[in-house]
């Protein structure tokens, strides 16, 4: 049974910083990523890495935001720098199942950033 758990979420102040890890369990995982939401609007992607290291960014994330992986340890992680307010979400990881390619998501973790 695949299992995805965020953690690190909290509140911050602007300009901090925050670091989510999300660990999965019960396959190997090629591509994972990281999405958010805010009520009223639609999930945003807002990093993704493959298998190898490859990484992209959300525009509103770039230069800010680092994606990273530990293949061993099934984990993602995303390393958040100069939060700001509109950085509030849920974030929530989504990671693909390398046979197969059946996509999971977490359950999230909120991130909130005060001005």
């Amino acid at each position: 049974q695949v299992r995805l758990v965020e953690s690190g979420g909290g509140k911050v102040q602007a300009g901090g910083s925050l670091r989510l890890s999300c660990v999965g369990s019960g396959s190997i995982f090629s591509t994972m990523r990281w999405h958010r939401q805010t009520p009223g609007k639609e999930r945003e992607l807002v990093a993704a890495i493959t298998y190898g290291g490859k990484s992209s960014y959300a525009e509103s994330v770039k230069d800010r935001f680092i994606i990273s992986r530990n293949n061993t340890k099934k984990t993602a992680y995303l390393h958040m720098n100069n939060l700001k307010p509109e950085d509030t979400a849920v974030y929530y990881c989504n990671f693909d199942r390398y046979v197969g390619g059946d996509t999971y998501w977490g359950k999230g973790t909120q991130v909130t950033v005060s001005s």
